[in-house]
């Protein structure tokens, strides 16, 4: 822990992917800086934000009623320029330029870089908040909009299955992970499929039609293959050609894309974007800096940035061995 700093004045934004309880974060960054008597000021459209000088002051009202809608108020936006010093630069000098000393950043891994550099080049303290549906971030048990949007994807699965048992078919549903089987796995399991594959664990075709056709034999009329979207090639359509040439179900695919990252937060979503946010002042004004605030079974933690994305946050395959045994 660094000495207590003397920030007076510090910065919000959200980047990357949007996610369900970023909102809630906001508000609580803002809520606890004005508690604490600083300044806060929102940048819009993230990075971007720094470089075009699109900042904001904001004030206690300005956050009013957001806590339950979805996606941002600031916006999100990809930022080529910030890849350079030249562009970090100059985000760096609207800040100083502001007053501003400290920075929130709402986020992923590439969310979570950038801020990296801004500090280590230009001294400005940051603090990264996980925001990613994925919850692929090393460093915290659960990030911002998972348990959201697996709730979104378990209510299309429970509803899916309903069809595939009326009419004797294969769904495949197709959930986002394209390097992380995080959403697949939970919602697979708490929806009862039949298959589930991960880009960690990748199938053959074979196994998974030889997996199809045992479930059949077993009995079963229907079933689920929840399919993250980077475990198969060509996704949940690229499956369904093969599937449908070599196992005797009628074969539907429903991808649910964006749709997972839309929608009012759950409250386990908005209650752990509130603690957060308010950790995220706190933290900065104890000296904290290049750290990430995560939550684990220690309770709330920070963690260097560095770690956070130089390490691989490991999928439980215990639970994974649970979901093939429960699926007999």
């Amino acid at each position: 822990m660094k000495p207590p700093s003397i920030i007076k004045h510090i910065a919000v934004l959200t980047s990357g992917g949007d996610a369900p309880g970023m909102n809630a974060a906001i508000r609580a960054v803002v809520r606890t800086s004005i508690y604490e008597g600083i300044r806060v000021s929102a940048s819009y459209r993230g990075y971007q934000g720094l470089i075009d000088n699109d900042i904001e002051e904001l004030g206690a009202r300005s956050v009013a009623n957001i806590i339950q809608r979805g996606g941002t108020i600031l916006k999100t936006a990809r930022c080529m320029a910030f890849y350079e010093p030249e562009g970090r630069a100059i985000a760096a000098k609207h800040l100083k330029e502001r007053g501003i000393e400290g920075l929130v950043v709402i986020g992923g891994d590439g969310s979570f870089r950038g801020a990296t550099k801004l500090h280590e080049e230009h001294g400005i303290a940051v603090i990264g908040l996980p925001g990613t549906i994925d919850n692929d971030i090393y460093g915290t048990d659960v990030s911002i909009g998972f348990n959201t949007a697996m709730n979104v994807a378990l209510d299309a699965i429970d509803r899916l299955r309903d069809t595939a048992a009326s009419h004797d078919r294969l769904f495949l549903v197709e959930v986002m992970g394209r390097h992380s089987g995080q959403i697949a796995l939970n919602v697979g399991v708490a929806g009862g499929a039949e298959v589930i594959l991960l880009p960690e664990s990748k199938m053959e075709p074979e196994e998974i039609v030889a997996q199809v056709i045992n479930a059949k034999e077993r009995g079963k009329s229907s079933s689920i293959i929840v399919v993250a979207e980077g475990a198969y090639p060509g996704g949940a359509l690229g499956l369904q050609k093969h599937l449908e040439a070599s196992c005797g179900y009628e074969v539907r695919s429903s991808i649910l894309g964006h749709m997972q990252r839309g929608g009012s937060p759950s409250t386990r979503d908005r209650v752990l974007a509130s603690r957060l946010g308010y950790m995220a002042v706190k933290g900065l004004l104890e000296g904290q800096s290049g750290v990430m605030a995560g939550v684990d079974k220690r309770g709330t933690v920070y963690v260097p940035l560095k770690k956070v994305f130089d390490k691989k946050k490991e999928l439980d395959m215990q639970l994974y061995e649970i979901a093939k045994i429960l699926a007999i």
